[in-house]
């Protein structure tokens, strides 16, 4: 049957192979891409080689009022009969900075706004226009765990705050250092985990929510803003990681990526997926009382 996916993050590194494996794998698949302007249409029509259909809808994730555009456009497509029903969003763009001083037109910390905020507008904003059976795919990152084990101390575990602290540039000591950057990161993907939950307790039977963690992934865009001596190693040295058991290829990530889309294990809604398997996320990331707050943080910074 005919249906729709719109992705995020699909232009490059894992989104890019899951992109490609997902339209593989589901020939009656309409892949709706959102990026930006400049390469959305491009981003679109390759992917379309080979017969399949793919269109874009611009927008800047770091603009709440473009998400909110792209996702009143998608709406629009869907109701007016352009676009197939929809049975998936995938949340898989990224950003790290190498700062926490970063700020948004919308006035927030741009980590947390891409990663974060960004996913949960379209969700609620498409959110009634999905048609079950439907699966909403966040990707997540195991620095949500804050040891070493599970980032090699490459990146500081969360620093959890008020939501309203965290929303704002600033929030984390030394801010305006990579390791501000970096613990800014981590902690927006345990906030990405806390709304995971919330979705399950809070849509409607029939739209699943998941949380993806794809591993270690070097060679990604993630730390295109991180400074020359980081690109370096991430791009050039890190990559041969993949062949021990403490990274994951941007191949197989994305692979297991398109797994999760498509619904190929079963894994419950709320579920935390570690690359190809469900598993249970930090001890940190089971807090009701956090999720309460940060969904109510949420739906107060995107009302518009």
């Amino acid at each position: 049957m005919k249906h729709t996916i719109v992705m995020t993050g699909a232009s490059r590194g894992i989104g890019r192979v899951a992109a490609r494996n997902i339209l593989r794998r589901s020939p009656d698949l309409h892949l709706l891409v959102v990026a930006r302007a400049s390469s959305g249409a491009q981003l679109a029509a390759e992917l379309a080689t080979g017969g399949h259909t793919v269109s874009h809808v611009s927008a800047d994730l770091g603009s709440l009022d473009s998400v909110r555009s792209a996702a009143t456009e998608i709406r629009d497509r869907l109701e007016g009969g352009d676009l197939p029903p929809l049975r998936g969003f995938v949340g898989n763009a990224g950003m790290q900075y190498t700062n926490a001083l970063t700020e948004t037109p919308d006035g927030f910390e741009a980590t947390f706004t891409v990663n974060v905020l960004a996913n949960h507008l379209f969700v609620r904003l498409l959110q009634d226009r999905f048609a079950p059976p439907a699966r909403i795919v966040i990707t997540a990152s195991d620095t949500h765990f804050g040891d070493f084990r599970h980032n090699m101390g490459m990146v500081p575990g969360p620093a959890w705050k008020s939501p309203d602290v965290l929303a704002r540039t600033g929030a984390f000591a030394k801010p305006d250092t990579a390791a501000a950057g970096r613990t800014a990161y981590s902690t927006s993907k345990l906030a990405a985990i806390y709304l995971v939950h919330e979705y399950a307790r809070r849509l409607p039977a029939g739209i699943d929510a998941v949380a993806h963690n794809p591993g270690f992934v070097p060679g990604t865009g993630l730390a295109r803003n991180a400074g020359p001596v980081s690109r370096f190693a991430m791009r050039r040295i890190l990559p041969v990681m993949t062949l021990t058991p403490f990274a994951t290829s941007r191949e197989a990530a994305g692979r297991h990526l398109a797994d999760v889309v498509l619904g190929t294990f079963q894994a419950p809604t709320g579920s935390y997926i570690d690359r190809d398997r469900v598993d249970r996320s930090s001890g940190d990331s089971y807090n009701p009382r956090r999720e309460g707050e940060l969904w109510d943080a949420a739906e107060r910074f995107t009302a518009g």
